[in-house]
């Protein structure tokens, strides 16, 4: 996979996810840092650093875009989400507007 099909995703400990672009873009908020014109270094250097998300929720974040991009093509499974997680996921995902 080419380093342009990729994005980095980093979380605020540091730790660094890197996915699809496409699944990355599951993200409106994602897709905006990554597309848009004037020279962001979002978009010059294909990573998103996120230093209100911690790790936990960054990793379950990108499971979802890769769990959407299944979804959306006809693949129905659920999505677990664990119960002492659920109100932080919901602020990062409404952040993300994903």
């Amino acid at each position: 996979m080419k380093k342009e099909d990729t994005v980095k995703l980093i979380s605020r400990e540091g730790f660094e996810f890197i996915i699809d672009k496409k699944a990355a873009m599951v993200s409106q908020t994602i897709r905006n840092m990554l597309t848009s014109p004037g020279g962001f270094a979002e978009t010059e250097h294909g990573q998103v650093t996120f230093p209100e998300i911690n790790t936990t929720i960054l990793e379950k974040i990108c499971q979802y875009f890769y769990w959407s991009l299944q979804y959306a093509s006809g693949k129905e499974t659920e999505f677990h989400i664990e119960p002492e997680i659920t109100l932080e996921l919901m602020m990062a995902a409404n952040y993300l507007h994903t």
